[in-house]
């Protein structure tokens, strides 16, 4: 029997695990830290053997194949020892791949990929599909596909995923922009992250869909680089698309007969508008009929942690972004911004470069409360760019201090342009803190 070991007891491991024993494979996980006690009773539960607080190397090494979790890097120690034995290393996605006869819309990029997803979803569910969604968002997909039985895939793939792809084929892939972002994973160039993100539109064929942003200068420069063998959809807000979607000057998002003003809309903001662009071009090309789909786009509010409103205290308006771990997530969010910010900015510095920002910061935000362990950089780069600039070591301080800042009619934004591991477990978690810390000030 071949031997299956899975690396990192989350969500993406432990469904792994289910999945490889379900095929009857000898399974083991393992995990470095702890696992936490959720998902011991699910291995538990099924009887899958599982170690945590530390790999045994000859358990790992034994392997005829190794499910890799995205968080754990190639460079890891047990990971290096696994490749020069020539043991395969693949994604939980590559490998539940291999048990999925459903059709897969498929969506990366470094902004935006979050809010496509969740709306794709939401368009094939309205439309009475029998639709699983996966992959970086909700239940593992390998779990999906171990317990259910879906005839659509809706998946959210981060870079990280992608990375241990090979033979996995979407349907439709749908590519949002690409901007840097976990460059400290890639070697610090650009180049790289880029190729990991064009690994979506390996194996399309004639009968796959690939779905992008005209718009975007890296993904352009890439596709000169290659050719396809699929049908590609642009999207754009700057220029008409004959075959894909665009924006007119007045405002309707125009593709293939299809129309629908944007102030319809139920998501605002210019980045959005890519986001309804991506997702109905998906749909459409999934079959589901435009009626449906434009009363989805009316309908569909947006998702937690993404300029999430979390309510008005003494005339100060409170926005949770937490999921802009970048840059370019923090761009857009200040771009949107028609009243004087208080921003919550900082975490785990990925090598961002923050100049991009500067003009909004000295145009919109009178204060900047830095949230982080480490808020050097962001005091060299904005300390004479604002009115004022504090610290704060949690999301509750960093609330209070924007209470105490915050003039009526202005907005706290929390659009951090960091990873949260440094104050929190995830960015789900500091969203969540920084709403409860908003709750606590009503």
């Amino acid at each position: 029997m071949d031997r299956v070991v899975i690396l990192g007891g989350g969500e993406s491991g432990v469904g792994s695990a289910i999945l490889a024993m379900k095929k009857g494979f000898d399974t083991f996980l393992s995990d470095n830290g702890k696992i936490s006690d959720k998902y011991v009773e699910i291995l538990k539960e099924y009887s899958i053997a599982f170690e945590d607080g530390g790999h045994t190397p000859e358990k790992v090494l034994s392997a005829n194949l190794i499910i890799k979790s995205p968080g754990i890097p190639y460079s890891a120690p047990l990971v290096v020892d696994a490749q020069r034995a020539g043991i395969p290393i693949i994604s939980e996605i590559e490998f539940a791949g291999r048990y999925d006869k459903s059709k897969k819309i498929c969506i990366t990029g470094s902004n935006g990929k979050t809010t496509t997803t969740s709306l794709i979803y939401h368009i094939l569910k309205k439309a009475g599909y029998n639709v699983g969604l996966g992959g970086n968002i909700g239940m593992s997909y390998a779990r999906g596909v171990a317990e259910c039985n879906y005839e659509w895939y809706v998946l959210e793939l981060s870079s990280f995923q992608l990375d241990g792809m090979y033979d996995y084929k979407a349907d439709i892939a749908v590519l949002m922009n690409i901007t840097p972002d976990h460059l400290d994973r890639y070697d610090f160039k650009m180049q790289n992250y880029t190729d990991s993100k064009f690994r979506i539109t390996q194996n399309l064929d004639g009968n796959s869909y690939f779905i992008y942003c005209a718009d975007d200068p890296v993904t352009m420069a890439e596709m000169a680089r290659r050719s396809f063998n699929t049908n590609l959809l642009p999207f754009s807000r700057e220029k008409a698309i004959e075959n894909g979607a665009h924006i007119t000057s007045e405002g309707r998002i125009i593709s293939s007969g299809f129309s629908i003003d944007s102030s319809e809309i139920g998501l605002k903001g210019k980045h959005n508008m890519y986001n309804c662009m991506a997702a109905l071009l998906a749909a459409s090309r999934a079959g589901v009929p435009d009626k449906i789909i434009a009363d989805s786009l009316r309908e569909f509010g947006g998702v937690e942690h993404r300029m999430e409103k979390c309510g008005v205290v003494g005339g100060v308006e409170y926005i949770n972004d937490s999921k802009a771990t970048n840059v370019d997530s923090a761009w857009y969010a200040l771009d949107a911004m028609t009243k004087p910010v208080v921003w919550i900015a900082g975490g785990k510095d990925k090598g961002n470069d923050y100049a991009p920002l500067y003009g909004f910061v000295e145009k919109k935000v009178h204060t900047l409360i830095c949230m982080g362990l480490h808020n050097e950089k962001l005091h060299d780069n904005f300390g004479g760019r604002v009115e004022n600039m504090v610290d704060a070591l949690s999301a509750q301080e960093a609330v209070e201090l924007a209470h105490k800042y915050a003039r009526e009619g202005d907005v706290v934004l929390l659009s951090p342009c960091c990873a949260s591991f440094d104050l929190f477990k995830s960015y789900e978690d500091r969203g969540r803190q920084f709403k409860a810390a908003v709750a606590a000030l009503k």
